[in-house]
C-alpha cells in the first residue's frame, strides 16, 4: 500500500471511535520498528518527524541549530526510508511533520515527501495563527497533503517548543478556526504537557474536547482533535533506568486511563515521543551494563561514554551520534552496532505495541480507505 495522507485515518477514527497513536521517529531503525508492530496489530500507522528531527536526519548532530537545508535533506531521507520500508505493507502509513515551526519548514517537508504536516501557530495571536495555518493549507491540499493546526498553548519543552504555562483551547473558537483555515485536524490544549515531567496525577480538561466536538458536529464541520504532549512516561521504565545508573527525576506522564477516557470524546490522534526515548534508553543502558566489554567497543563505545557522562539524558539523538551513519541509513557495519539497533527496535515495539492496544486501533487497518495523494487532491478540490 502506498504512503497515504492523514485524512482517511482521521475519518476512520472519527467513525469507529478509536484513536491512532502518532509516534515520533529519529532513526531508520525506529521507523522500521514502528511499521512492523503496526503491521502485526493490523493498525494504520502514523510516523512523525518533528521539525528539528528532520534537521537531525539531515546529518546535523547539533540539531537544535539545524538550518532549513538540513531539514530538507532530513525530510527526504526519512520520507524515502519510510516509503522503502512500507513499500509492500498491507497497512496505510502516514509520514507526518510534527510541530512545523514556520511555512518554510512545512514546505520543506511537503516538497520532500511528507503526506501530512502540522503547522504550529499556537504561539501567535489568533488572527495570525489563522493566517499562517491557512497559507499552509493552501500549499498542502493541492498536493493531497493533510494539515494539522494547533489552538491553545501546551506547557513544557519539546525541541524548539517551549512554554512555562498552558493556555487552554477556547472551544468557542474551534469552528471558526476550522472554517477559516480548512485544516483536517486540530491539536488542542486541555491539560497535556510536552516533555517527561507533566506533574503527578495529571487530569485532562475533558469538557474542552466535548465542547469542541459538539460545536463541530452542530455546525456540520468534519474535524478530528489531536492530543499533543501525551506520553504516558511508564513508571516501570523510569525506575529501571534509574536502577541502571541513570538519573531520571520528576518524570510523570498522562495516565493511560486518562487518555483512553478522552478517545470517545473526539480525540482521534495521540502524539507519543518521550515513552519511546525512555524505552530505548533503558534497553541500551541495560545492554552496556550487562556487557561491560562493549563499553570500550571501537564502534559503539562512544555511546556509553556520552550516556555515562550524562546520566539524565534519555533523548537518543544526544547519545547515538557515534553511530550517525546507522541512524541515518539503517546500515549496520558490525555486530556491535546491530546489538544497539536491536535495543532500539525492541524499545520502540514495547511502547508502540502497548499503546496501539490501549488506543483501540487494533484491527482497523482494513477499514481505513486507501486514498492516494492523487485521489486526495481531487477530494480537496471538491
Amino acid at each position: 500500500m502506498p504512503i497515504v495522507p492523514l485524512r482517511p485515518l482521521l475519518e476512520a477514527s472519527n467513525k469507529y471511535k478509536f484513536a491512532h497513536g502518532a509516534f515520533n521517529v529519529n532513526a531508520v531503525a525506529q521507523a522500521e520498528a514502528v511499521i512492523e508492530v503496526h503491521e502485526m496489530f493490523r493498525s494504520g500507522a502514523i510516523l512523525q518527524a518533528a521539525d528539528l528531527a528532520n534537521g537531525f536526519m539531515g546529518g546535523r548532530k547539533d540539531f537544535m541549530n539545524a538550518t532549513l537545508e538540513d531539514k530538507k535533506i532530513g525530510a527526504k531521507r526519512i520520507a524515502d526510508a519510510v516509503r522503502k520500508i512500507g513499500e509492500h505493507s498491507k497497512i496505510p502509513i502516514v509520514i507526518h511533520l510534527d510541530h512545523g515551526k514556520d511555512f518554510d519548514s512545512v514546505k520543506a517537508a511537503i516538497d520532500n515527501g511528507f503526506t501530512s504536516v502540522m503547522i504550529d501557530g499556537s504561539h501567535l495571536p489568533y488572527d495570525e495563527n489563522v493566517e499562517l495555518t491557512r497559507e499552509v493549507v493552501k500549499y498542502a491540499h493541492p498536493k493531497g497533503v493533510s494539515v494539522e493546526g494547533e489552538l491553545g498553548v501546551l506547557a513544557g519543552v519539546e525541541d524548539h517548543v517551549f512554554s512555562e504555562t498552558s493556555t487552554y483551547t477556547n472551544p468557542m473558537k474551534v469552528c471558526d478556526f476550522f472554517r477559516k483555515t480548512g485544516v483536517d485536524c486540530l491539536a488542542i490544549s486541555y491539560g497535556t504537557m510536552h516533555g517527561a515531567s507533566k506533574g503527578k496525577n495529571a487530569k485532562l480538561r475533558k469538557e474542552i474536547a466535548i465542547a469542541s466536538m459538539e460545536n463541530l458536529r452542530h455546525e456540520g464541520i468534519f474535524g478530528a482533535l489531536v492530543s499533543h504532549g501525551s506520553s504516558t512516561v511508564p513508571r516501570y521504565i523510569v525506575e529501571e533506568i534509574n536502577n541502571l545508573d541513570g538519573d531520571i527525576q520528576n518524570a510523570y506522564g498522562i495516565s493511560v486511563k486518562e487518555l483512553m477516557s478522552v478517545i470517545p470524546l473526539g480525540i482521534g490522534k495521540i502524539n507519543v515521543d518521550t515513552d519511546i526515548r525512555l524505552a530505548v534508553t533503558r534497553n541500551i543502558r541495560e545492554y552496556f551494563l550487562n556487557n561491560p566489554s562493549k563499553q570500550k567497543s571501537d564502534s559503539i563505545g562512544g555511546i556509553w561514554t556520552i550516556m555515562d557522562n550524562n546520566k539524565s539524558a534519555f533523548d537518543p539523538r544526544v547519545y547515538l551520534t557515534p553511530i550517525m551513519d546507522t541512524v541515518l541509513t539503517g546500515n549496520e557495519p558490525d555486530s556491535d552496532v546491530s546489538d544497539i539497533t536491536d535495543c532500539i527496535r525492541r524499545g520502540v515495539k514495547e511502547v508502540v505495541g502497548t499503546l496501539i492496544v490501549n488506543f483501540g486501533s487494533v484491527g482497523y487497518a482494513p477499514k481505513i480507505e486507501n486514498v492516494s495523494l492523487e485521489e486526495m487532491i481531487k477530494r480537496y478540490k471538491g
